[in-house]
């Protein structure tokens, strides 16, 4: 169990729980990437497989038992992901399954895959939701799903998970990781060359903290960044969770959702309309006035709410609900994921940039029948970055995707420098206390 074991400033306690990078955490991935097919020359596949395909019996073997000495510790089901990936290319190359032998078939589906270090340069960037179950749970414990934003090789961004119990006195608990990570399964392959809505799924037998959402279509080749989830309430009991990330090219942007009810099959598609042109888009946790809403930051500086009649299409400017104020926000402010519902009004963790660039996190609360009412905010930072918290990847940096109401307690996980995740707790009355 994690207790707090000192104070940042008052109400704020930190927790020296931290999660790190870990090129030791790697995936067996296909070794094309659904950009990269539409370009590939078909000839080349083939002559790998013609070259497989010639070696003799005896030497296929020994190859193959090369391989499996290699990878086989390093990976859970290996021998099935390599007989998985021969099935695809042999559809994809419209080969005859038949003519392989079983270690022909498997050595070849290892050829078409490569080892992918997901999170060998940082995690970051956290978010949590409650989990769709809450069985066994008592004494106002919620069990929780936090996403992290993995960054690997190629300084690639992909989304990974942690599961955990958080406790109504501030603390909490994660649960341990194998030491094997999946990646989910897209249900189409021939999906793999689309730019619009696709559909992946967890493995059935992996849990889902060992389990790694990557880039699949052109749009988010350059990776699936800062993802905000919120546990959306649809009315009459139908929860769905929902999460706002953007999808980078290499060369462009664009908001997009992810979209789930029980975290083994996840839909991933574009959000439509002029404010999918942004980023850091928030989803609040029901519809206002019988519409969605979001924050975002819609010019760079400033945030704006935003309403919308479909969860896909946000064709609206919005309305301007905070501009920077104080100075350790001068030079802009964005949301911190999904605002969060409280009897005193919706509750909006926020960031700002100040001089040096500096992150700091703060917080708004904005009126829970009219948003765009800011009844209070604070004049200065919840937390910066300090002593050896501001040296990371990108320095100076303290940033969260969201929080986890418990009761009268807020859980934040938040990511360090763009290197690493740290951990605080807060009473909601606490945090209020800040605002003026």
């Amino acid at each position: 169990m994690n207790r707090p074991e000192n104070v940042w400033s008052d109400p704020l306690r930190i927790f020296e729980t931290r999660l790190h990078a870990d090129p030791a955490r790697v995936v067996l991935r296909p070794f094309h990437l659904g950009w990269q097919s539409k370009n590939a020359p078909g000839s080349r596949a083939m002559r790998l497989v013609e070259d497989v395909a010639g070696l003799t019996d005896e030497r296929a073997e020994i190859e193959y038992e090369r391989v499996l000495r290699d990878f086989n510790e390093r990976h859970w089901q290996t021998e099935r992901i390599f007989a998985n990936r021969f099935a695809e290319v042999a559809e994809n190359l419209e080969l005859d399954a038949g003519s392989f032998s079983e270690t022909k078939q498997r050595l070849i589906g290892a050829y078409f895959c490569h080892e992918y270090t997901f999170a060998a340069a940082a995690l970051m960037n956290p978010s949590i939701v409650p989990s769709p179950d809450q069985s066994g749970m008592q004494d106002g414990c919620v069990r929780f799903i936090m996403s992290l934003r993995a960054v690997g090789e190629g300084h690639i961004s992909s989304i990974a998970f942690r599961e955990g119990i958080a406790e109504p006195d501030g603390s909490f608990s994660l649960w341990p990781q194998a030491a094997f990570a999946t990646s989910v399964e897209l249900e189409e392959e021939s999906m793999f060359d689309s730019d619009d809505a696709v559909i992946v799924h967890r493995n059935a037998e992996s849990s889902l903290s060992n389990t790694v959402i990557f880039p699949i279509t052109e749009q988010q080749r350059g990776g699936l960044e800062d993802l905000r989830l919120v546990q959306f309430d649809h009315g009459g009991g139908d929860y769905e969770w929902i999460g706002t990330y953007t999808a980078y090219s290499g060369s462009s942007i664009r908001s997009e959702l992810l979209r789930t009810r029980d975290f083994r099959a996840f839909g991933l598609e574009p959000i439509l309309g002029r404010a999918g042109r942004n980023k850091g888009m928030a989803l609040f946790p029901e519809k206002i006035g019988g519409k969605y809403a979001m924050v975002g930051r819609q010019d760079g500086k400033n945030l704006f709410l935003i309403y919308s009649d479909h969860l896909d299409n946000w064709d609206d400017d919005g309305v301007l609900l905070m501009e920077p104020k104080y100075p350790w926000e001068f030079i802009q402010i964005g949301n911190c994921g999904s605002p969060i519902r409280t009897d005193a009004g919706w509750l909006l963790l926020t960031h700002g940039v100040g001089a040096m660039r500096k992150y700091a996190l703060g917080c708004a609360l904005l009126d829970l029948e009219d948003p765009s009412k800011v009844i209070a905010r604070t004049v200065e930072p919840v937390l910066t970055a300090e002593n050896a918290d501001r040296s990371g990847y990108v320095p100076n940096v303290v940033y969260t995707c969201g929080a986890l109401k418990v009761g009268e307690q807020l859980l934040i996980p938040y990511g360090i420098s763009d290197s690493t995740v740290g951990f605080a707790s807060c009473s909601i009355e606490g945090i209020l206390g800040l605002m003026a």
